[in-house]
């Protein structure tokens, strides 16, 4: 079975994640900011990322991605954005984040479920 964690301080979009990505076999962990997130992946080793951009800070996604991979973390990392919509900036081709996609909130269900298996499987990840 599949980890993943969330790592998002809105509480509703964490809970309509985890209900849809348990009724698919998913394990679910949770996290609201990057200090208890960092640490939940620590202790728990998720198979792929689901990050929120903003939360504490504009930015807090953007610096745990980095962070993550300078910590040699090189799994799937998904950023939830709705950036896009707040400021006019679209992610695609080219970009330089160390992340290895992007989803924009609201995310439809049948778009991430695509997302993920294409990015477990690419990965090597084992259920």
């Amino acid at each position: 079975m599949y980890k993943i964690a969330i790592i998002d301080d809105d509480p509703d979009i964490v809970e309509a994640l985890t209900i849809l990505l348990k009724s698919k076999d998913y394990s679910v962990v949770s996290a609201i900011n990057v200090d208890s997130g960092s640490k939940l992946i620590e202790s728990e080793n998720p198979d792929l990322i689901l990050l929120d951009v903003m939360m504490d800070e504009p930015d807090d996604g953007f610096y745990m991605a980095n962070k993550l991979r300078k910590k040699g973390f090189n799994k799937p990392i998904i950023l939830l954005t709705s950036v896009s919509k707040s400021i006019g900036f679209e992610f695609g081709q080219g970009d330089t984040l160390p992340v290895n996609d992007f989803l924009e909130k609201p995310v439809l269900s049948n778009i991430l479920l695509e997302k993920l298996e294409y990015h477990l499987k690419k990965s090597g990840g084992q259920k």
